[in-house]
């Protein structure tokens, strides 16, 4: 099987490169503009592929070099993961978002039609679903993103379920993942954004001394602590449940599902277990809420599990936390150019 994956140098594209060299024995093509991934993500991915997986830099939001490189892969699955997901920062400059997460997704969408590709996955999020009015979330509860990040993933969504609509031939899936965490154990790859913004990166950035004191987004939510609750699901299983829904895909149809654990955990109680695990305290101050923010993001992940083989293997909060400090004691700069 030949795959394309799309924000191959990323977080979860190159977890998700690394598991179909693994347990696929698939060919892979990893494109990424690297704005935002990392080099030594694609060192540490050809290292582990070697012939079976191929790299090239590009700007989805280039519709021809895009068709023209899709063309010339001709993959029977595209893995589309490249977007921008910063919250605040889609407050700040939506227009950003509109074009790499909405025009980007018409562009490769358009371009594995084109290449007569089999499937197409889609890398999407609980923030279409804003402020929900029960928990855990269903798949057919109201999307009412409360942010431009949320609205740009839902027009994305739109436009592969019309794609599916309107084709014979190809399968596809949006999968609305919550808080994503950990690393790959075998130590390959992790999570180095920058700026990082994710919550539990940060508490350990913090923890080892290496960034500012944590600040937590708001304590009088309506929540049990006041602070923010999220459902954490391990990186690994996140991408294995893109290799799952493979299975499950249908040709002329979308599949929309959610990928959490069904747990929510609050800020204060990562910080918590960010202590616990690696023996330091996490500085942390107060701050005032987040524009865009819910207060609490939980899934219901019984559909998922009903459709495929999926069950995520990382149970617990401390393990997650444990892969992720494990990765970043080893790479305290992060990623360096030419090596993982």
């Amino acid at each position: 099987m030949r795959v394309l994956v799309t924000g191959a140098a990323g977080y979860i594209g190159s977890h998700a490169a690394r598991a179909l060299l693994q347990d696929r024995a698939t060919a892979v093509l990893g494109v990424d503009s690297l704005e935002r991934g990392h080099p030594g993500a694609v060192t540490a991915l050809t290292r582990l592929g070697g012939p079976r997986f191929a790299f090239s830099q590009l700007d989805l939001r280039n519709h021809a070099a895009t068709r023209a490189c899709v063309a010339d892969w001709r993959p029977d699955v595209v893995l589309h993961f490249a977007a921008l997901a910063q919250v605040a920062e889609s407050v700040a400059f939506p227009e950003r978002y509109e074009a790499c997460n909405v025009d980007g997704t018409a562009s490769v969408l358009d371009a594995a039609a084109a290449a007569g590709a089999a499937g197409f996955v889609l890398s999407s999020t609980a923030a279409v679903y804003g402020a929900p009015s029960r928990l855990p979330i269903r798949e057919d509860d109201p999307c009412a993103p409360v942010n431009p990040y949320g609205h740009s993933k839902l027009r994305a969504e739109r436009l592969v379920a019309a794609a599916a609509a309107g084709s014979t031939t190809m399968a596809c899936a949006v999968l609305r993942y919550f808080n994503v965490a950990g690393a790959a154990p075998d130590g390959t790859l992790g999570e180095d954004h920058r700026p990082e913004t994710h919550l539990i990166p940060c508490a350990l950035l913090a923890a080892a001394g290496r960034a500012p004191a944590l600040t937590v987004h708001g304590r009088d939510w309506p929540t049990p602590d006041g602070t923010c609750v999220r459902d954490f699901v391990h990186v690994e299983d996140l991408v294995r449940a893109h290799l799952d829904v493979l299975d499950a895909m249908q040709p002329g149809a979308c599949v929309v599902a959610n990928v959490g654990t069904g747990t929510g955990h609050s800020v204060r109680q990562v910080i918590d277990a960010v202590e616990r695990v690696t023996g330091r305290t996490v500085p942390h101050t107060a701050g005032p809420r987040r524009a865009g923010d819910p207060p609490a993001l939980v899934a219901d992940p019984a559909h998922l599990r009903a459709i495929t083989r999926w069950r995520p293997e990382h149970h617990g909060l401390d393990g997650m936390i444990a892969d992720a400090w494990r990765w970043m004691q080893a790479n305290p700069a992060g990623y360096v150019t030419g090596r993982s």
